[in-house]
């Protein structure tokens, strides 16, 4: 299949699975007996190409996150399959090397809170890894994307993240960390609106230690979210069968 056509294909697919949330037999439509769908009166065909208009605007703005999509969707099935070819214990134990290895370079490299809190990283990915890989198995779409995922992007990246912030090589990642949490506090909805949760965390937490890993813990769930609805996207646009 030719690129063009193949998304072309992706396009049209895109647009009819929009029309679908409204009106009936819009999704590949046209190869049925009965055909695509269409509005008898001059109210539901002005309502039909409403919408259609709209949805090619949702289109335009959502294919490159389908094609983004497309690529998480091949590394996840991959990571799918050796978790799954590994099985628990496996994957508790794949994790508690790798990350008990970078464990080991801080307590080398790094000072004694930056290894205490490398290794705290370490601990949190692996149980967070092996709780990903549980919620895996768990039959359901919304299961995986909103527990799978948040928990998969904690096990993976969590570590070297924390082995980044404390590293004196490349310490002004703390101060990218610190610039962030302001953001979040003061421009992030609902943080910033809800009674007095910015004072609140300003008062009673300071940016330091184990508050950057509750910190990017705490980024990696809406993460993890977003990159579970950017594959079940290209899923329903371009399933795997």
């Amino acid at each position: 299949m030719g690129l063009v056509r193949a998304v072309s294909i992706d396009l049209k697919r895109f647009h009819e699975t929009w029309m679908e949330l409204l009106f009936p037999r819009q999704l590949d439509g046209d190869e049925t007996v009965l055909g695509k769908w269409k509005p008898t009166t001059q109210g539901g065909w002005i309502k039909y190409r409403l919408w259609s208009v709209i949805g090619g605007l949702v289109v335009a703005i959502g294919y490159p996150l389908t094609l983004l999509g497309y690529f998480l969707r091949f590394q996840t099935r991959r990571i799918e399959w050796t978790a799954t070819r590994l099985g628990t214990i496996g994957v508790l134990l794949l994790t508690a090397i790798a990350w008990g290895a970078l464990t080991a370079v801080a307590h080398v490299r790094f000072s004694t809170e930056g290894f205490i809190a490398v290794a705290a990283a370490g601990i949190v990915a692996t149980v967070a890894a092996v709780l990903a890989f549980l919620a895996s198995q768990v039959a359901g779409r919304k299961t995986t994307v909103f527990v799978a995922y948040p928990l998969g992007v904690t096990a993976i990246f969590l570590p070297p993240v924390v082995a980044a912030l404390v590293s004196p090589t490349v310490g002004e990642v703390l101060d990218v960390s610190y610039t962030l949490a302001e953001v979040l506090i003061e421009r992030v909805e609902p943080i910033a609106v809800i009674g007095d949760a910015a004072i609140y965390l300003r008062d009673e937490f300071d940016l330091i230690g184990i508050a950057y890993i509750a910190m990017w813990v705490g980024i990696s769930i809406p993460v993890g979210w977003f990159l579970g609805i950017v594959v079940t996207l290209a899923e329903v646009i371009r399933p795997t069968d």
